[in-house]
């Protein structure tokens, strides 16, 4: 099977051209100076993502990992009904009281039923939990058959895998976070090996394909134009220029 399985269709709401790669890099290069742009643009583009593989309208979406609540606002505008599960009780009241259909539970360990949503969503969740694939399991398990799971995730080996941290990351992940402290004089938030792991693009085409209960539909870098999509077909290349992996799989 090819690594690229295929590219997302184009719709009128998303469209996978460099005018979207600009925007959403010059949104990214803002994440810490204004973070309420950066996160409302990168929810916009996540509703439009999903919304060419699956309708929202009058759906039930999960989202993992969500946090501040942006993607809950442009999930209910786009027509959803949403609920939202985050391990972070801190990170959901980040702007206010969490919303109505709110969980603090953990990724690994969804307290949802089988089958039952009908859209699962994670964005840049994955690098976070200490079992990865368990936890894309559950994404999988939740989902009521024929439903889509939508999910992506930062590797490790690119120029943002280390997240704060970057590119630093790239010679040793506590190395990098000694180099953040002493320049920086606290912490990083994302700690690696508690709260950061290093999650490659490999492993997550390999989970992706031999996943029993769902089939792969696509596979391509989230921020990248179309055109750009082949990196994802040459191993060891991928790692370093993904950036960020989108998995979409239909449950059988």
């Amino acid at each position: 099977m090819s690594e690229a399985i295929s590219s997302p269709p184009a719709t009128a709401a998303w469209t996978a051209d460099l005018g979207r790669a600009v925007r959403l890099f010059r949104a990214f290069r803002s994440e810490r100076s204004d973070p309420d742009r950066f996160y409302r643009t990168l929810a916009e583009d996540s509703v439009a993502l999903v919304g060419a593989y699956a309708d929202p309208r009058g759906a039930t979406v999960l989202d993992v990992g969500g946090g501040r609540g942006y993607f809950a606002d442009a999930f209910h505008r786009a027509g959803a009904t949403y609920y939202l599960i985050d391990s972070d009780p801190d990170e959901l009241r980040d702007l206010g009281e969490p919303a109505a259909g709110t969980v603090v539970a953990s990724g690994m360990a969804l307290p949802v039923g089988d089958g039952q949503v009908d859209i699962c969503f994670s964005s840049n969740v994955l690098e976070h939990v200490p079992d990865p694939w368990r936890m894309a399991d559950e994404l999988v398990r939740v989902t009521r058959p024929g439903g889509t799971v939508v999910l992506s995730y930062t590797g490790w080996w690119g120029v943002h895998g280390g997240h704060e941290t970057a590119p630093w990351h790239l010679f040793g992940g506590h190395r990098a976070a000694r180099r953040y402290q002493r320049r920086h004089g606290r912490a990083p938030k994302n700690r690696y090996g508690e709260s950061l792991f290093p999650v490659t693009v490999a492993s997550g085409l390999r989970w992706a394909r031999q996943c029993v209960e769902a089939e792969l539909v696509a596979a391509f870098p989230r921020y990248h134009p179309r055109w750009a999509y082949g990196v994802l077909a040459v191993p060891g290349v991928r790692e370093l220029a993904t950036w960020n992996l989108v998995l979409v799989l239909r449950r059988r």
